[in-house]
């Protein structure tokens, strides 16, 4: 059973967004004793009193079930090796038991220089466990199981001679299992990405992309994790895949609201232009209800040539497209004193509680610019899927 610590308790079913600054951490709670780490990002600073990031690390010990007295962690995903993703990761794994690892392959063909500390931590991790299945693949226990996102050529390589398929998950489909228990009737995770010839691209295209799905009686909330990609690869994704693996009630804003998602400049064009496109797509995959969540430091009102995410020229289209309003992690509910950002799955009808100002000023934004351009698309039906305020 998880933990409540200083008032708050992971939900039982839902998902969590924290505010650790620029950079990802979203925990995944599938049922009490089965939780999902997408990501991490633990600031030095974070520890000190009064500052206002998470230390991420140190919460996910006192809130995680525990397991023969220690935190067990059913599993945890690496979208990608840059620190904002997997700092704190070396810390992590000697503090918590982790039963399986998903990652993408890219990260061994890394050079060292090129990897910190915590994604050469995540690699060594990541290689013990490649060469135990090997070992002995049809005796993986939690605690060394591992799963490799990728494709079947992966498996003629040396580092992986006798890997077993069962533990490949090629993107273009779903997984229902977590460290060894099939968690279908509650829980789908749809790869969108990365695409095969993304293999020797930045190692931000080469991001993990989820559409996670949780299920609880009647009641379910589908998230859009889109890691760290560019228009280029988000278009890709939304041609490709099925209607019902785009579905969103929940999407964080792709690479902490960075306006490569949206705006771009092709080979031959000499400025970025506004790919409206993405946007109507993303627009059609939501759901009822949709928030979309940019994970980083307050958003500015501007910003100069060549400023890292987040990006205010992506927050305000964001805002045009989110019928439910855009949150901000290390905004939420204000700057000072930001809190966890709780969607809780609720049996049944769809509740939606007393929500920050930032978010409420923002659905006439949604509502005025759909209405503007029309639509000759039907009502679409209601999810049971409830917010909540920690």
């Amino acid at each position: 059973m998880s933990k409540k610590v200083d008032g708050f308790k992971l939900p039982g079913c839902g998902f969590v967004f924290w505010p650790v600054g620029t950079g990802d951490s979203i925990t995944i709670a599938v049922q009490e004793d089965t939780i999902l780490q997408v990501d991490l990002h633990h600031l030095s600073c974070s520890e000190e009193d009064d500052d206002p990031h998470t230390p991420i690390v140190d919460r996910l010990v006192e809130l995680l079930p525990r397991v023969n007295g220690k935190p067990y962690l059913a599993t945890f995903v690496l979208t990608h090796p840059d620190d904002d993703h997997c700092l704190g990761f070396a810390n992590l794994v000697k503090r918590v038991k982790i039963g399986e690892l998903w990652f993408s392959p890219r990260i061994f063909r890394e050079y060292k220089k090129d990897l910190c500390d915590d994604a050469k931590a995540f690699r060594e991790e990541a290689t013990r466990r490649v060469k135990r299945t090997i070992a002995d693949p049809t005796n993986v226990s939690s605690g060394d199981r591992v799963r490799v996102i990728g494709y079947d050529e992966l498996l003629r390589e040396d580092e992986y001679a006798g890997f077993p398929k069962s533990r490949l998950t090629v993107p273009g489909n779903p997984v229902t299992e977590l460290d060894g228990v099939d968690h279908n009737a509650r829980f789908r995770a749809f790869v969108h990405a990365p695409f095969k010839d993304d293999s020797d691209s930045e190692r931000n295209d080469t991001s993990i992309a989820l559409q996670v799905t949780l299920t609880e009686d009647e009641g379910a909330g589908k998230c859009l994790l889109l890691g760290d990609h560019c228009y280029p690869t988000l278009k890709r994704i939304f041609e490709y895949s099925r209607a019902r693996d785009l579905e969103w009630n929940i999407m964080l804003a792709p690479h902490h609201c960075s306006k490569s998602a949206m705006y771009w400049c092709d080979p031959g064009e000499t400025d970025e232009s506004l790919r409206q496109d993405i946007l109507d797509a993303m627009d059609k995959a939501q759901l009822d209800h949709g928030y979309i969540v940019v994970s980083s430091e307050p958003i500015p009102a501007s910003n100069k040539p060549g400023d890292n995410p987040p990006h205010a020229k992506a927050k305000h289209r964001y805002e045009e497209i989110a019928s439910n309003g855009l949150i901000c992690t290390q905004e939420y509910p204000d700057q000072a004193n930001p809190k966890p950002l709780v969607f809780a799955i609720t049996s049944g009808e769809l509740q939606v509680r007393a929500l920050a100002k930032q978010v409420d000023s923002q659905r006439p934004v949604a509502a005025a610019v759909r209405a503007a351009r029309g639509t000759d698309q039907p009502p679409r039906d209601r999810v049971g899927f409830g917010f909540r305020r920690d």
